[in-house]
């Protein structure tokens, strides 16, 4: 049975593993694997009904270059599993800044397959959705499931993707501080960020080499709960992608002072005692990551540094969801 309108909520996530680069650009294949974790607080909620034409507002608005990308994502559903090509009109309220390196896209995409899938009464089990929600944005297939996941990069690009929960939201409840150090929207996208960089940095292939060591590394550290080693490969794994971004011509520096504050604020709590330690993403957001009953003490910091905006509270939280409404 199908729904006459239905509510999809997705929720951002954080590569502890970084993924930069794509092994094939038509298909969005990823070039490195990654290992992220699903927010809980943030969130993009999308109501989604059947209209004359496709179309898509964000947080009220019509978003050209979003809705065409949101399109092709519908175009592609609509292909894998052969259903009546019916314009889905979509509306997403997103309660974060919007493409500001805080994984609204892959929240919005995966929030996006979810709601088209529920239209039609289900018809694809979450890899799938997670596979279509990848081809529109690298990252919204991490956003499918819940708590730790890890999205497995295919030998082949041609190949399917393979991406899974590794722990649950409530088996390791780690705490995120984020500082948030600018409201707009980037002047690179990833997309465009890791495609000059995959051309023109010369050490993007000592970064992709490198990558296969770090998830080993990282998916021991979270299946054992060990926060330090946890914390020094994600730091590690951070500095890497941006380093190699960096290196693109032109260089690509997505931080600004606050947010070089910010790290050095992190590492200054985490050298004193407090368990926490930071990563970011494309863009000038901090991410704090602390063991359970620290997020006051980081919160608390990070709001007094200059330039930070906001200071934004986050536990691990579910995959994406619809139901009819």
């Amino acid at each position: 049975m199908t729904a006459s309108q239905v509510l999809a909520t997705a929720h951002p996530n954080i590569a502890l593993v970084k993924y930069w680069g794509k092994r094939d650009t038509r298909l969005n294949t990823p070039a490195v694997s990654s290992l992220s974790i699903t927010l809980d607080t943030l969130q993009v909620a999308t109501r989604a009904q059947f209209g004359e034409t496709d179309a898509l507002t964000i947080n009220g608005a019509s978003e050209p270059r979003a809705t065409a990308r949101a399109i092709a994502c519908l175009d592609a559903f609509r292909t894998e599993t052969g259903v009546a090509p019916r314009p889905i009109v979509a509306s997403s309220d997103v309660n974060f800044p919007v493409a500001a390196g805080l994984a609204s896209s892959a929240a919005g995409f995966a929030a996006l397959v979810v709601a088209a899938d529920a239209l039609y009464g289900g018809l694809l089990p979450s890899p799938e959705l997670a596979r279509l929600a990848g081809q529109a944005s690298g990252s919204a297939a991490r956003s499918l499931f819940g708590g730790f996941v890890h999205l497995a990069a295919p030998a082949h690009a041609a190949d399917p993707i393979d991406v899974r929960e590794v722990a649950p939201a409530d088996a390791w409840p780690l705490e995120v501080v984020i500082a948030v150090t600018a409201t707009g929207p980037k002047a690179i996208g990833s997309t465009d960020g890791m495609e000059l960089t995959r051309q023109t940095a010369p050490f993007y292939s000592a970064w992709v080499d490198a990558q296969p060591a770090d998830i080993e590394a990282a998916l021991a550290a979270v299946l054992t709960k060990d926060f330090a080693k946890l914390a020094d490969v994600a730091e590690h794994s951070c500095l890497k992608m941006h380093a190699v971004a960096m290196a693109a011509q032109p260089g690509l520096v997505y931080w600004n002072g606050a947010t070089v504050a910010a790290l050095h604020c992190v590492r200054a709590l985490r050298q004193a005692g407090t368990p926490v330690f930071f990563t970011i993403d494309a863009g000038p957001q901090l991410k704090a990551i602390c063991e359970p009953g620290s997020g006051d003490t980081v919160a608390a910091a990070l709001s007094e540094i200059p330039g930070v905006i906001d200071v934004l509270r986050c536990g691990l939280g579910p995959g994406a969801l619809a139901e009819a409404c």
